[in-house]
């Protein structure tokens, strides 16, 4: 990979397909972190807004919850209040959000996120390590795509559709799940300079949220305790408050996921470190730690932890480096609730501010499957502050147990044929075909 750039071209190609403009922007925010001129990392650009590409100026706008809202204009809350109502200005901030994160804390432990994605997942990724157990071919953008929709599936307790023959998640309705989701996300496409809708992009979304949230009153009420509504149900969070969690988990948890999963895979093999995370994973199982058992990683794949303190597990370690270098979530966008200077810029209430979260994290340097925690973005990828996501530990059960399902063997991948997504919020592969040479 050419040192100079931030990332591998296939990255850079998925980022200019995705949104050219956007791309742009983050490439250029990069180079402010690279090479920084003199004066405030916080600068204006014309038709978005104040811009920053620096991670600590960016966590202190996310912690400053006086100065900053979620709500106002360039916020993602005030894309939310108009497509489901003002409640959500209770629930997305404030003492309303306070409270809901207080009492949801425990939906989505790691422990908990490790079984959920055990149920969800378990068969339908053991099949697909039989494929390339048998010398096939695997569409890993197509694999995730349908993994994402099964879980969204499971945890808002999506119906069964009427007529409907044979087991229920299958891949077709996951997909069909999935791409419902993306169908809301597209919403916000055209909300880089501005997060106020038009009357038909609020009518389409609202049409879609209650495609996806048709099953949740049901499920709200009648869920076993063992699943994501029946727990939000004995939390004592109400059918309002769950319906909300339900579309928050649809747009940030959707796209995203599948997006890290897909990328990941072919950072790994683009630049070589898969070699270097089997290695590691060899030195690792060498010492008899005990690691995620096969049935969690939905494969053979003998994980351990290393025992020198302070190293993580190797593929832990690979889902945080994927993380880091895609950044799914490329932008935070911030309205700006008072007069505030930050990062020696002054800005005034009722203006934006946008988070080159991408920038931020890509600036610390290439794809390393043993790279060492950065202090610097930390985990900048989730958000900060009290919006930290409320899902970051499903999200990394999810990759880490896609990347053991497809390195079991303790053999590297090739890519057989890709296809960057066009035209879409979150960068993707759309098609991402590995097999093992």
């Amino acid at each position: 990979m050419n040192q100079t750039l931030p990332t591998t071209r296939h990255e850079l190609g998925l980022l200019y397909r995705a949104r050219p403009a956007m791309a742009g922007l983050l490439l250029a925010g990069t180079a402010a972190q690279r090479w920084p001129a003199k004066g405030s990392p916080v600068r204006k650009v014309p038709g978005i807004g104040w811009v920053t590409a620096d991670p600590v100026v960016a966590r202190a706008v996310l912690q400053d919850h006086r100065s900053f809202t979620i709500l106002g204009e360039g916020g993602v809350g005030n894309l939310w209040a108009q497509i489901l109502g003002d409640w959500v200005l209770d629930l997305f901030d404030g003492a309303g959000h306070h409270d809901l994160r207080t009492r949801t804390r425990e939906l989505f432990t790691e422990a908990v996120s490790r079984d959920l994605v055990h149920t969800a997942w378990g068969e339908r990724v053991a099949a697909a390590g039989e494929v390339l157990r048998s010398g096939g071919t695997l569409d890993v953008a197509h694999l995730s795509r349908v993994l994402v929709g099964r879980m969204v599936i499971g945890l808002l307790g999506i119906p069964r559709p009427a007529g409907h023959g044979g087991a229920w998640p299958d891949d077709e309705g996951a997909l069909r799940i999935f791409e419902t989701g993306e169908r809301l996300a597209t919403v916000a496409l055209g909300t880089a300079g501005s997060t106020i809708l038009t009357p038909d992009q609020v009518a389409t979304a609202r049409g879609i949220v209650a495609e996806l949230t048709a099953g949740v009153p049901d499920g709200w009420r009648d869920a076993p305790s063992d699943t994501l509504l029946g727990r939000c149900r004995e939390l004592g969070l109400g059918l309002t408050e769950t319906s909300g969690l339900a579309c928050l988990l649809m747009v940030a948890g959707t796209e995203t996921a599948a997006s890290a999963m897909g990328r990941t895979t072919a950072l790994l093999v683009d630049t070589g470190e898969q070699h270097r995370m089997l290695a590691a994973i060899r030195a690792s199982t060498t010492t008899g730690a005990a690691g995620p058992s096969p049935e969690a990683s939905g494969g053979g794949m003998r994980t351990a932890r290393l025992l020198n303190p302070g190293e993580a597990d190797p593929v832990e370690n690979v889902v945080r480096e994927g993380l880091r270098v895609t950044s799914p979530a490329s932008v935070i966008g911030r309205g700006v609730a008072a007069d505030v200077e930050v990062g020696g810029a002054r800005l005034r209430a009722g203006e934006r501010i946008m988070l080159l979260v991408w920038s931020a994290n890509a600036a610390a340097g290439p794809f390393r499957a043993d790279r060492p925690y950065v202090r610097e973005s930390r985990q900048l990828w989730f958000g900060a502050g009290r919006h930290l996501c409320l899902g970051a530990a499903l999200a990394r059960a999810e990759i880490g147990t896609l990347l053991r399902m497809l390195w079991s063997e303790d053999r590297p991948l090739r890519v057989v044929r890709r296809r960057a997504a066009r035209g879409v919020l979150i960068p993707a592969w759309s098609e991402l075909v590995v097999s093992r040479p």
